[in-house]
């Protein structure tokens, strides 16, 4: 395990209420991501999976922030701002891009909480989980963006264990 239950920071799912069960969740969603990373050198955040995958720990964190940055900014939100790491030419740039330099990690951790943080107060501020954005023709509530981020986190972190047991053999929650 990465941590001893009385020092993990993720809660103990005793939420109360819709608007508290998912935002907790999410938030236990993305902590266990920053666990799985953590005291990880640059090199290991980098290391490939097992060819031909792209999938690395950093491209997980750089994929995400552009998850957050897709679902809180441009659809709930409506802002016109380009999504971190993906280009035309490389729609796989999250991935493609995740190389083994200090620098791109920490620029990538930047990323994610800043997007964490905007995901956070956008939430904190709607006065209801009915709140809707629009993808394409369709309207979508901030509720299934929610839970749509929670199933997106879950299966992240499952590739995240993983990588993290490949890399140094840890396996935990």
């Amino acid at each position: 395990m990465f941590v001893r239950p009385d020092d993990d920071p993720r809660g103990d799912s005793g939420f109360v209420g819709e608007r508290d069960t998912l935002v907790g969740y999410l938030r236990d969603q993305r902590l266990t991501l920053e666990m799985k990373c953590a005291g990880l050198d640059a090199e290991a955040m980098a290391r490939r999976s097992v060819p031909p995958s792209d999938l690395s720990l950093l491209g997980l964190v750089r994929h995400m922030s552009g998850v957050e940055h897709r679902w809180f900014r441009q659809v709930l939100a409506g802002q016109d701002a380009p999504r971190p790491y993906r280009t035309e030419e490389d729609q796989d740039a999250d991935f493609n891009g995740a190389v083994a330099d200090p620098e791109a990690v920490a620029e990538a951790w930047r990323t994610w909480h800043a997007e964490v943080a905007f995901a956070e107060r956008f939430v904190a501020e709607a006065p209801g989980l009915d709140v809707t954005g629009t993808v394409g023709d369709e309207s979508i509530a901030l509720r299934a963006v929610l839970v749509h981020m929670i199933e997106e986190y879950a299966r992240h972190n499952g590739h995240a264990d993983f990588l993290r047991e490949r890399i140094d053999g840890r396996v935990g929650q």
